[in-house]
């Protein structure tokens, strides 16, 4: 397993990171954060004291937490307490601190935004379209970006409607297409192109994209005339449909002597350093 440290600098202050390449999470040293939010001189006594207070509350989270070996003010490597963002993001809403309520009312508000966005997923659209822009991606690739998501959303629903499981079936069945079409799994064409937890999708070419969803809406033809029964059969339409768009990525690259797959991710497509 792969882990990659590194250091962020939080309002001056450092916090220490682990990459974990095999589960594609960031874990954070949680003294470090404390320590950032409460400013306590003693966050390592002050994380004891939560811990003991969230267990007597019936929370499970200090108990679904890890630790990893990160390395120490004197430089060397010792066990500390790590958790992952979804698991920090827990936390901050258990310390009392001016610092964390920024975070908190963030929290409530992406929370009333998915809220509505499930009553009405027409917005997820506008938002999606707005976040684009405002990082700078052109209109014309958002609206092919857009495309893409419409098209593996016909794709899962045709999975769930063949008894595939969401989650790690899935994520089976998207790398059997990407493989297929690409020549690379979905890790190594994230690796390819320098991402961590960054969307794969959002950092194609245009030309990428259109066969990534060429792939997609092959698989979903085929499957919606083949019925399967299983999820290896399932996993050979996947298999064929990625296949298919694999095929017309070898023609386009003869005809025009250029791969592709390409290195680029979305911050070169957008000339940021």
């Amino acid at each position: 397993m792969e882990k990659r440290t590194s250091v962020k600098l939080f309002e001056q202050k450092q916090v220490r990171t682990i990459w974990d390449e095999e589960k594609e999470k960031w874990y954070f040293s949680i003294v470090d954060i404390i320590a950032v939010l409460t400013e306590s001189p003693r966050a390592r006594k002050y994380w004891n004291a939560l811990k003991t207070k969230l267990s007597s509350e019936g929370s499970q989270l200090s108990h679904d937490m890890g630790q990893l070996k990160m390395e120490a003010a004197d430089g060397k490597m010792r066990i500390t307490d790590v958790a992952d963002t979804q698991q920090i993001l827990r936390l901050i809403q258990s310390i009392p601190s001016k610092k964390a309520e920024p975070f908190k009312v963030w929290l409530a508000k992406v929370g009333t935004e998915r809220i509505d966005e499930i009553e009405d997923p027409e917005l997820a659209f506008e938002r999606a379209m707005e976040i684009y822009l405002q990082k700078g991606y052109s209109k014309e690739w958002i609206n092919q970006r857009l495309k893409s998501i419409e098209v593996r959303k016909e794709l899962t629903d045709e999975w769930e409607l063949r008894g595939v499981k969401q989650g790690l079936e899935y994520a089976l069945l998207t790398n059997e297409i990407t493989k297929a079409w690409s020549g690379l799994s979905v890790r190594n064409y994230k690796k390819y192109k320098g991402l961590k937890k960054e969307n794969l999708r959002d950092n194609m070419s245009n030309l990428e994209l259109v066969l990534n969803m060429l792939a997609e809406a092959t698989t979903t033809e085929i499957s919606k005339e083949k019925k399967p029964e299983t999820f290896n059969e399932s996993k050979k339409i996947a298999n064929q449909g990625g296949t298919i768009a694999g095929n017309t990525r070898k023609e386009i690259e003869e005809k025009t002597g250029k791969e592709v797959v390409t290195k680029l991710s979305a911050k070169k497509y957008l000339g940021e350093k």
